[in-house]
């Protein structure tokens, strides 16, 4: 039961008492916290850890291998949002960019449905779009799937890449190696899921959990009511963005979602691979998946010797921990994933060095 507290940083400090690590597991939270400086304001009393967040520091590299490849056919048009432009595969500086510039025809679009209407304008084009993303981007990608099938595009097809999160936190919270104390919780994935898809958190596993937004004064309060749950040995469930997030979440996204895709086993970068984390798309809309329409085999690629990225999505390594990082590793020409999206660890760090 959320309780009336105060939410100020002083709450949060409480001197001689051990420091308490919380692990965010959204790539939105990770820029924001390192933006707003509560890492330095914190230190000391709260560690934050940044956990698999981000869809794009995720996905592994025998993925991208897949829709590399893909790209080069002549009678494909390649769409997908632009950090997935930027990340490598298993061939460090291997990527859509760089296939672009080698005649592949690779677009940036801002949704699915800009690619599906690409697959209108372009009807001399296989338009293949490469779905990344959690529960936030899954009912979007559905419905342009759902919506190509209804007007019958059938030039349009989608590779899914997404994933559940669920399963990644229950990973997590099981692992007897991992020192987290609790979980600030997604809030984007809240708005589709509602804050009750994470009371396992608490109740499975005695994890404290709370849901927040995604200004600084927000996080404050999530983390201020975290500490509180930690420090009381009381581990519960609390909604702090409840402006934006219900018990229950979007009903109809949830619907829409449910309807063209299923859960599917799923690999990750870090985490390997996870029963039940990915997301298929349905026999019912098999004519729409990329994969089976192009007979994409799947890939496995070897993590490249010194890349922490693994690590560090885990929560387990800091940047700076990595030997590439700030060296052979920066946004302009990243080795690693993490360093390449807007919403990853290395980023963030590397952005905003004087408050990590």
């Amino acid at each position: 039961m959320q309780q009336d507290r105060e939410n100020r940083p002083e709450q949060i400090r409480k001197p001689g008492l051990p420091e308490v690590r919380i692990m965010e597991v959204c790539g939105t939270h990770t820029m924001a916290i390192a933006r707003a400086g509560l890492k330095s304001l914190l230190r000391g009393q709260v560690k934050f850890l940044s956990g698999p967040g981000c869809p794009v520091c995720v996905t592994p590299a025998g993925e991208i291998d897949r829709f590399l490849e893909l790209a080069m056919r002549p009678d494909v048009l390649l769409t997908t949002y632009v950090d997935m432009l930027r990340v490598p595969g298993s061939v460090p500086g291997d990527t859509l960019f760089r296939r672009r510039s080698s005649g592949a025809q690779v677009q940036m679009v801002y949704s699915p449905m800009d690619a599906l209407e690409l697959a209108r304008q372009r009807p001399d084009r296989q338009v293949v779009f490469v779905g990344v993303g959690f529960e936030t981007t899954a009912p979007g990608t559905a419905a342009a799937i759902a919506l190509a099938k209804k007007q019958g595009i059938g030039n349009f097809s989608v590779l899914s890449l997404l994933k559940r999160v669920e399963p990644a936190l229950r990973a997590l919270a099981s692992d007897p190696e991992m020192k987290v104390d609790g979980f600030l919780c997604p809030g984007h994935v809240a708005t589709i899921l509602g804050a009750e898809a994470f009371r396992f958190l608490p109740e499975e596993y005695g994890m404290p959990a709370v849901v927040a937004g995604f200004e600084p004064e927000e996080i404050l309060t999530a983390v201020s009511h975290l500490c509180c749950q930690i420090r009381e040995k009381k581990p519960d469930l609390e909604n702090d963005y409840k402006r934006a997030v219900s018990s229950r979440g979007n009903e109809l996204a949830r619907e829409k979602m449910d309807e063209v895709l299923v859960p599917c086993d799923g690999i990750w970068r870090g985490l390997g691979a996870m029963p039940g984390s990915g997301l298929a798309i349905r026999e019912a809309y098999e004519d729409y998946d990329a994969a089976k329409r192009f007979e994409l085999p799947e890939k496995e690629a070897p993590v490249l010797s010194g890349c922490l990225c693994g690590e560090i999505i885990k929560g387990k390594r800091e940047p700076a921990d990595c030997p590439f990082f700030g060296g052979r590793c920066v946004p302009e020409d990243p080795v690693g994933p993490c360093m390449v999206s807007g919403e990853g660890a290395c980023a963030a760090a590397y952005l905003h060095p004087e408050v990590m």
